[in-house]
């Protein structure tokens, strides 16, 4: 499979695409190079499905004003943490490679992100949770449809969660109104002000 070929069968009005039939560890790293070449474009594996994921510029916001209001958050409450933006997850013999739109570790560095985030604009993202469970990665939000859903692992499985376990204290319901606010300025002014205010 071409770079042109595999071009041609991305929807352009759509996000995500799923290949048809199972693909082997080797041919999805094979179609893993040949999209790197193309920008703008994620390739994700689980279990022999290979996943063609569309990054369009509303996706990149919602992502770096949650970015940047977290650590507005970190900074605030003196919080220690290391970004590791959308470092690839991946391991052949757990069957899955893929790209959180961002990570963090809490505190120091670990084997894997304490916290990842999903910023989800088709239906049925939130099966990406399976890739996740394969890491054990503690806590997954996902962004969809204007609101966070906040998941925790519970040993086995995914378990939703009104609040973050690692950020107890953060509001969620300030986090979501400031990130739809049209001025990044002023939606970064009101989340630190209201943060502060919290803490006194």
């Amino acid at each position: 499979m071409t770079t042109q070929s595999i071009k041609e069968i991305i929807p352009v009005k759509e996000q995500r695409l799923v290949l048809p039939g199972r693909q082997s560890w080797q041919q999805f790293k094979a179609i893993q190079a040949l999209m790197a070449e193309v920008p703008g474009v994620r390739v994700s594996y689980l279990d022999g499905r290979v996943e063609l994921m569309t990054i369009g510029e509303q996706h990149e916001i919602i992502k770096t004003i949650i970015g940047l209001l977290l650590g507005l958050y970190f900074l605030e409450k003196r919080i220690e943490f290391i970004p590791v933006g959308s470092a690839t997850r991946e391991s052949e013999v757990k069957g899955t490679s893929f790209e959180p739109d961002q990570s963090y570790y809490i505190g120091e560095r670990k084997e894997h992100p304490d916290l990842a985030i999903e910023v989800a604009f088709t239906s049925g993202d939130t099966k990406k949770l399976e890739r996740y469970k394969r890491f054990k990665i503690a806590e997954v939000w996902f962004w969809e449809n204007n609101k966070l859903s906040l998941y925790c692992f519970r040993g086995e499985d995914y378990e939703l969660i009104p609040h973050s376990e690692f950020l107890p204290h953060l509001d969620l319901d300030l986090l979501v109104r400031c990130v739809l606010m049209p001025s990044q300025l002023e939606a970064m002014t009101e989340f630190l002000n209201a943060i502060r205010e919290q803490g006194r």
